[in-house]
């Protein structure tokens, strides 16, 4: 069978396997909608079939996209985040339910329109990006725009200061976090960087007590990210973002030169830092000491109703619709999301949702290992783990693994920037994938400072 013909029937490309994994998505995300109905008003919701056709909509269409743009993406991250942004979608529903809210007058509905904004970005990008090699051609530009959008929260007038961290920007009546779209744009320059620079950067200079350390000249990279890091941390008091920007940019630097005492280096430049910080600012000592013990008084008593609403639910949960998320969480539709499904779920349901995402990482590393340029492997590599480190950083605040800092979870928390930018990785990591998967013959043709080679398709 010819691509083309491929392309158009499905056959081959696991297109089909994709829209039945849809159906399936959807169908459990109106399963528990109808769960919630039936225990906090006895009866179905009479939006039901709205969700439902919004949500069928918005996954059709994607995957007509895929099917046209890219045939040979993978076939199962569709569906997973489909499914995770459902399921987010039901319990900020939910709580609207619990706090007396309407239909209209609720989150869940903006959180449905922003994720119809969301998916036709993604597919907007799909479209665009038609070979991700060429995003290498920006690599600076993308590194200068990522540090802009990381820091324009310090801006005059613009920059918002809620519960102490200064992370969100204020435009007339819309409110955005821009450390969510940095980090796809700084994702991209570590892996277009790494690519030029990997070979130096693996190089061994001395030796301390027979551990191999980098050379000096090669350490500049590792101490740019660390104070940047370091300067999130102390003007913005963000925690998780400084702790999401650091550990990506270490994960990376490991994949790409495969020395370990980059790791060394890396969780010693990080500790240092946050230790300076407990000495400096009262706001990092607050959280610290609420990490230490939840109980303080004259503290938020955030993380310690979040373990209690944890520990009401159990291992299977009191059920959908049967639980106190409103009464144990002030954000109970944001920071706390998890909570509230741990409280409704149990650990039984908890632990599938965190499957869920851990089959999101393992689709993006299987990618990065089925991708043929080295510039698209580390690029994988990053999106998968920026998922993966984000989920740690807000599952560790939630259970006093960590310090709570205020990151939301990827899909299911309310809020536009959020739905934006995980979608987005959606839509990068379709594209690579599609040309991983995609029938081709490699010539070897060497290219100006790299050792990559082109790919000829197959058509």
């Amino acid at each position: 069978m010819s691509p083309d013909l491929a392309t158009i029937t499905g056959r081959g490309t696991k297109r089909g396997t994709e829209l039945m994994l849809l159906a399936f998505a959807v169908g459990i995300v109106l399963f528990a909608y109808a769960n919630v109905g039936l225990a906090v008003e006895g009866s179905l919701p009479t939006d039901i079939l709205t969700l439902g056709v919004g949500m069928g909509a918005i996954a059709l269409v994607f995957h007509l996209v895929v099917r046209v743009v890219a045939a040979y993406a993978d076939p199962v991250l569709l569906p997973a985040a489909t499914l995770l942004n459902g399921l987010g979608l039901v319990m900020i529903r939910r709580i609207d339910m619990a706090r007396g809210k309407g239909v209209m007058e609720g989150a869940a509905v903006r959180q449905l329109m922003w994720s119809a904004i969301a998916v036709a970005a993604a597919i907007g990008l799909l479209c665009l990006i038609r070979d991700h090699r060429r995003l290498r051609r920006y690599t600076f530009t993308f590194a200068l725009a990522g540090l802009a959008l990381l820091m324009m929260p310090l801006l005059p007038f613009i920059g918002m200061n809620i519960n102490g961290n200064r992370i969100w920007i204020h435009v007339g009546p819309l409110s955005f976090q821009p450390s969510e779209v940095a980090k796809i744009l700084l994702t991209i320059f570590f892996a277009s960087y790494l690519v030029q620079t990997r070979d130096a950067l693996s190089l061994v200079g001395k030796r301390v007590l027979g551990f191999p350390l980098p050379r000096a000249r090669d350490m500049g990279p590792i101490l740019l990210a660390w104070l940047t890091s370091l300067a999130v941390l102390v003007f913005e008091k963000d925690l998780g973002t400084s702790l999401l920007f650091f550990g990506l940019f270490v994960a990376m630097l490991y994949v790409a030169t495969e020395r370990r005492s980059w790791i060394a280096i890396g969780l010693g430049l990080f500790f240092s830092g946050c230790y300076l910080a407990y000495l400096l600012f009262p706001n990092f000592q607050n959280r610290v000491t609420l990490w230490l013990d939840p109980f303080a008084p004259g503290l938020s008593d955030q993380v310690a109703r979040s373990l209690m609403g944890l520990a009401f639910g159990g291992l299977t949960g009191t059920g959908l619709g049967r639980g106190y998320p409103t009464f144990n969480y002030a954000e109970a539709n944001s920071d706390f999301i998890m909570s509230s499904f741990g409280e409704e779920l149990g650990l039984v349901g908890l632990t599938a949702m965190i499957a869920l995402f851990a089959i999101i990482v393992e689709r993006g590393l299987r990618i990065a290992i089925a991708c043929r340029d080295g510039f698209g492997k580390l690029l994988a590599t990053g999106l998968a783990f920026s998922i993966c480190l984000q989920c740690f950083v807000v599952l560790g605040g939630i259970t006093r693994v960590i310090p709570l800092t205020g990151l939301t979870t990827p899909f299911l928390s309310a809020g536009g920037s959020s739905l934006l930018a995980n979608w987005a990785i959606i839509a990068l990591l379709l594209r690579i994938s599609d040309q991983a998967r995609r029938p081709a013959v490699t010539e070897a043709r060497p290219t100006l400072g790299s050792d990559d080679t082109q790919v000829v398709k197959i058509r």
